[in-house]
């Protein structure tokens, strides 16, 4: 399959060529004008990042884009999809709050927010993609409407899939809170009675009638109905229904590019990462521990798969620095062209999803870095 083209420019600046100057430079010559943006809705996907996560992507970064795409008649909305488990973005309402209190808004980023899954998570579109391990992912409403989809995306370690980067932005990011439940469990729900309330929001959302209240005014569930969807979890505000195990990380990573394949089915997309701050795990965290390398660049691509794929091979040849979870383990500067995420998540398998995203055609593992 022929390369696809990934730019990269590092992070040396100068008077006159600010980051955001670079940032823009970059994104022109990976042709991003190519895309007929005029009177557009496009879903600009981010990650707002957890309360307390300090590593997402600057809002400054984001406003340079946005401007770019308004001058280009575009209608763009910063957008994300509310979690599953319970923090302050598991919901639309405390999630714009951390939007906001993290700089995505009017006036810092010049662009209005939309949680993409709505106020409960329950603003969803089933893609049906028939895919080997999801059938039809249940994607956050706005993002499925919108005619455009452009991912901004901190490249960092996930404790799951070994790395967070575009296919992790999109595929998991944009994914319902039932999606959520279907990309991490490897089986169907259970009913927890003790912390079960008996309050029947469950009950009142299954589309399978496979969910009741019992004589014990707890939650039952019966098997031979349930599709597994996740539903009950994801609307369950007292974790009175949970997981029953989790998946495999090479399932995980393979549902993810089945998601992401969801997203941009039958739309224009292009992709930008930032490799910057690269800690350990995902900023949905409340917290972020020192980066892992040098802070290294911005890569853009229409190719998500591709870019992901060069974003990991940038970290793999960076030196690790001091002070952080791989010096304490293995020393400062070891390891040079080690896999840093395959050190720090010993049983995650990233490479597992490019292989499948290549194999389902949402890209290619074959790039050619461009430097700008």
């Amino acid at each position: 399959m022929e390369a696809s083209k990934v730019y990269f420019t590092n992070l040396r600046t100068r008077p006159g060529n600010s980051l955001p100057d670079k940032l823009e430079k970059l994104v022109k010559k990976a042709n991003i004008e190519k895309i007929d943006f005029k009177g557009k809705f496009v879903a600009i996907k981010i990650h707002f990042g957890e309360p307390g996560n300090l590593a997402y992507i600057r809002p400054n970064y984001v406003a340079r884009i946005v401007t770019l795409l308004k001058n280009l008649g575009a209608k763009p909305f910063l957008t994300d999809s509310n979690t599953l488990y319970s923090g302050g973005r598991s919901n639309a309402v405390d999630h714009l709050n951390s939007a906001v209190a993290n700089g995505f808004n009017p006036l810092t980023a010049n662009c209005n927010v939309i949680i993409a899954d709505g106020v409960k998570g329950t603003e969803v579109r089933e893609v049906e993609i028939n895919g080997e391990y999801c059938k039809s992912p249940k994607i956050g409403a706005a993002v499925i409407d919108a005619d455009i989809v452009l991912s901004m995306s901190h490249f960092k370690g996930h404790e799951q899939s070994g790395f967070g980067g575009t296919l992790k932005n999109l595929g998991m990011g944009a994914a319902s809170r039932a999606g959520k439940l279907e990309l991490h469990s490897g089986s169907q729900p259970k009913v927890d009675e003790e912390e079960c309330t008996g309050c029947g929001v469950c009950v009142k959302h299954c589309a399978h009638n496979a969910i009741h209240i019992g004589g014990g005014k707890k939650a039952f569930i019966e098997y031979d109905k349930c599709v597994g969807c996740g539903q009950c979890v994801a609307l369950c505000q007292y974790e009175g229904v949970v997981l029953s195990e989790w998946d495999t990380s090479e399932n995980l990573n393979r549902k993810i590019a089945e998601y992401t394949k969801a997203v941009l089915r039958d739309k224009p997309h292009f992709h930008i990462s930032f490799i910057m701050n690269v800690s350990p795990e995902c900023d949905c965290w409340g917290h972020n521990d020192a980066a892992l390398v040098p802070d290294l660049g911005i890569a853009a691509s229409f190719d998500p798969v591709a870019l992901d794929h060069a974003c990991a091979d940038l970290v793999t040849k960076a030196p690790a620095l001091a002070n952080n979870i791989i010096a304490d383990n293995h020393g400062a500067g070891a390891y040079l062209r080690e896999d840093k995420f395959k050190l720090i998540h010993p049983d995650t398998n990233w490479q597992a999803g490019l292989e499948h995203g290549e194999k389902i055609g949402i890209g290619t593992l074959n790039y050619k870095l461009v430097e700008v």
